[in-house]
């Protein structure tokens, strides 16, 4: 394909430019070039212009924003997506009760989120989709291996932080929490635990991953009064995905396909 003649800026269309860059407008200053630089200027209408260089704008801060949420959000999964694998007969999901969960309503309700199932079923990845779901919303996401947040508080305790550390936890808007149950739950361990899902119950939002049924769940604690208490405040009114269906462990998402 022949590539399009760009015109010439003049003197003063590549200050005006300059300005827009000094004053912290690259998206505007990026487009308004373009406009500039097309041949065809006159030809489209000033409104039509004036809309594409503040949607430039907007888009490129909208996209910066978006990348520091994602950041601050530690995912597993920073680019996963509700992609069309979601859709495969073989994987045996309820769509639309996913394309439910991806309005984040349930964030906003302060609903909790339950996904377990088989491993290599999809089960993270699900989760970290829709957590930049809400991402997209600029709700305040965190993502933890149920581990790292036992491991966090326990290293708090130690140092004296404690209640900073569980401050923290309480003040995203939502809270993934991954690989629950795949650790002996000691006394220690089941306060931790206990603590976190307290200190957010019930206005803020927690999705849990987990491949042990939550029939077992009961077992998992040593002390089943912190149990019988953190289960309540997890279970409660809450939201449940079930995840049986083909091993998705070697299968790349759609969206990487496209790219790579």
């Amino acid at each position: 394909m022949k590539k399009q003649v760009q015109k010439q800026l003049s003197v003063e269309e590549y200050e005006l430019c300059n300005k827009l860059k000094t004053m912290r407008f690259s998206g505007m200053a990026a487009e308004l070039e373009k406009v500039f630089s097309d041949p065809n200027e006159n030809l489209i209408p000033f409104n039509n212009k004036i809309q594409r260089i503040i949607d430039a704008e907007w888009d490129l801060r909208y996209t910066k924003k978006l990348n520091r949420f994602i950041k601050k959000a530690t995912l597993k999964y920073p680019v996963a997506d509700l992609d069309d694998t979601i859709y495969d007969p073989s994987r045996q999901l309820d769509t639309a009760i996913i394309e439910e969960l991806a309005k984040c309503d349930w964030i906003d309700q302060g609903r909790n989120l339950v996904i377990t199932g088989k491993t290599s079923s999809g089960k993270s990845y699900l989760a970290n989709a829709l957590a930049i779901c809400a991402l997209k919303k600029f709700k305040t996401v965190r993502y933890y291996k149920a581990s790292g947040i036992i491991n966090e508080l326990a290293k708090a305790e130690k140092l004296g932080t404690y209640q900073e550390a569980l401050n923290q936890f309480a003040d995203y808007d939502l809270l993934v929490v991954d690989d629950f149950g795949l650790m002996n739950l000691d006394l220690d361990k089941c306060r931790n635990l206990f603590e976190v899902f307290d200190c957010r119950d019930p206005y803020k939002s927690i999705l849990l991953v987990s491949q042990i049924p939550v029939s077992s769940w009961y077992d998992l604690f040593v002390d089943h009064t912190y149990a019988e208490a953190s289960l309540a405040r997890v279970l409660s009114e809450s939201y449940r995905l079930e995840m049986n269906g083909k091993n998705m462990r070697n299968l790349e998402p759609i969206n990487k396909r496209k790219n790579g």
